[in-house]
């Protein structure tokens, strides 16, 4: 008997050992949430109001991945002495540091301890890049000066960044007003090095518009001292430098988390991706931008394949998959294996519910680093942005290019940001499938850039009626229309109005303020349109601080 006990001690101790997710790192899951102090009936106990507002406009109910973690069951563990880093409600358990194997052994006893993953360390993407960031270095530092590329017809100033926004039609969505304002994005990455000082984040500092950081990898922790990657995709995104760079939603508002270790990868970095996605959730954050993408592993047993990627096969998808569930729209980087051996897309891109972004250069043509997806049984991956010689800040503080899907994602996110701010009652799987629908291969999608690159002020068009269930607060008719439109609204009653009809490069073809109504408040009319070009438009209706849209089409 005493041999047998030596035995299965030795076996349990060799099977927790192997069961690291990183040197001395561990993932416990746990059995169940019973005896839980929260309840699916008190959500304002876990969940933001933003949070609860996003669930409540998308109809989303509150269930059982939102409860946290059981707090006695985390306690229980910690009383071993071991040191806990972070929870994940939605995968039910915990990571953990520890440098005692038998107390990890003893853990696995406790009752309510489902298991101790068996993982290994994820290998790196590149044999000469530590990093699982896509991102691929074409070129160096790139310096220009205030008075290039400056385009008088747009609404920002956005210098050698114009075309990377351009392409997306996005200058035409900033004309129209649509900039991210009122959404919230978070960033999961390797770290934002100096994006505390650096001259292209200081409105979003001036502006609050950095709500906060979390570091997932060494909790508590200073992101801004560590890896500049998530500091140039924040710079696509929300970066503001007139002249020099623009960002596709410099408005927007931000949550910094860092969730990728730069010196080693390991796959708990996995599972600081979900943690930092569910307090993302819980936080009331829009949109999740993630430039990073898993793989393979040190030891070959436990490698992903590319059959591995079918869309819930690895944690970091499943966490993404749920982020979708609770309403949020998750963009992730397809990968920069394309002229590799791997090729395929990486986690968590691969997600049924993720869009996936595949880069192209300033012509529209795919980047041959960008990874492939499929075609046949979903589309992968979904969209495509400029990846190629992508204008951002570096750390020194000037503009510079680089290439990688890395930076086509966040180009997407903002424009995200932007769309979803024109279009707020929509959900989040209706704003995604009209990003699709825009596209310039929607007619006949591949597995290299998907449905191609999307057009957002068409993408708006497919959003501007509002859902079946909500009836129309502004209609306008006969619609199509020769020479005149009588337009009535509901939910205003101010006298007067100003108009705008936008034309779908974000131009006022015409406009009227202080137009008075009708008697009734809610019928207006214009006449004398006959000298507007046919085509389709927006027809923008602004009282204070209330925005009405619907669409026109001029015959």
């Amino acid at each position: 008997m005493k041999k047998t006990a030596i035995i299965l001690f030795i076996v349990l101790l060799s099977l927790h050992v192997s069961a690291q997710i990183a040197p001395q790192k561990y993932f416990i899951e746990f059995t169940d949430k019973d005896n839980s102090p929260y309840s699916i009936d008190r959500p304002e106990e876990f969940l933001s109001p933003r949070a609860l507002e996003r669930r409540q406009n998308q109809s989303i109910p509150i269930d059982y991945y939102d409860i946290p973690v059981n707090d006695s069951y985390v306690n229980a563990v910690r009383n071993y002495g071991v040191t806990i880093l972070n929870r994940s409600k939605w995968l039910n358990g915990i990571t953990l540091f520890c440098d005692n194997p038998s107390l990890i052994t003893a853990i696995s006893q406790l009752p309510f301890v489902q298991s101790i993953k068996r993982c290994n360390n994820i290998k790196c993407l590149y044999s000469n890049n530590k990093f699982s960031l896509e991102e691929v270095i074409l070129e160096e530092d790139v310096y220009f000066s205030q008075s290039t590329f400056v385009n008088s017809k747009v609404a920002y100033n956005y210098g050698p960044s114009f075309r990377q926004t351009e392409m997306l039609n996005g200058d035409s969505m900033h004309r129209m007003g649509y900039n991210g304002a009122g959404k919230v994005i978070a960033v999961l990455d390797a770290g934002f090095f100096n994006a505390d000082i650096l001259p292209a984040f200081d409105s979003l500092w001036e502006n609050n518009q950095i709500i906060g950081t979390k570091d997932f990898v060494k909790p508590g922790n200073n992101v801004f001292l560590e890896n500049e990657h998530g500091m140039e995709v924040l710079s696509t995104i929300g970066g503001n430098l007139p002249g020099l760079l623009i960002g596709t939603a410099p408005k927007a508002k931000f949550w910094l988390f860092r969730t990728e270790e730069k010196a080693s990868e390991n796959i708990i970095e996995e599972y600081n991706w979900v943690s930092a996605a569910e307090f993302a959730d819980s936080a009331g954050v829009d949109i999740i931008n993630s430039s990073l993408g898993y793989t393979q592993f040190d030891d070959t047993t436990y490698n992903h394949t590319c059959n591995d990627m079918n869309g819930d096969g690895t944690p970091v998808t499943k966490g993404a998959n749920i982020a979708a569930t609770r309403g949020m729209i998750v963009v992730n980087s397809a990968g920069n294996s394309g002229g590799s051996s791997w090729k395929c897309v990486s986690a968590p891109a691969d997600g049924y519910t993720v869009v996936a972004v595949a880069a192209v250069d300033s012509n529209g043509n795919r980047a041959l680093f960008s990874s492939v997806g499929e075609a046949t049984r979903r589309i992968k991956p979904n969209v495509a942005a400029m990846g190629a010689q992508t204008v951002m800040s570096s750390p020194n503080g000037t503009i510079t290019r680089r290439s990688g899907t890395s930076f086509s994602s966040p180009l997407i996110a903002g424009m995200v940001a932007c769309l979803w701010q024109a279009a707020p009652s929509w959900s989040n799987t209706s704003i995604i499938r009209s990003i699709e629908l825009s596209s310039s291969q929607i007619s006949n999608p591949d597995s290299l850039l998907g449905y191609g690159i999307p057009d957002f002020p068409k993408a708006l068009l497919h959003l501007i009626a509002p859902p079946d269930n909500i009836p129309p607060a502004l209609h306008a008719f006969p619609n199509p229309f020769r020479e005149s439109l009588t337009i009535t609204r509901s939910g205003i009653n101010n006298p007067t109005v100003d108009i705008q009809i936008i034309d779908l490069l974000g131009c006022i073809r015409f406009s009227r303020v202080n137009q008075t109504v009708g008697v009734d408040k809610s019928a207006f009319h214009l006449d004398n349109l006959t000298n507007l070009p046919a085509g389709s438009y927006l027809l923008k209706v602004v009282t204070g601080e209330s925005v009405q849209v619907c669409k026109l089409i001029k015959q």
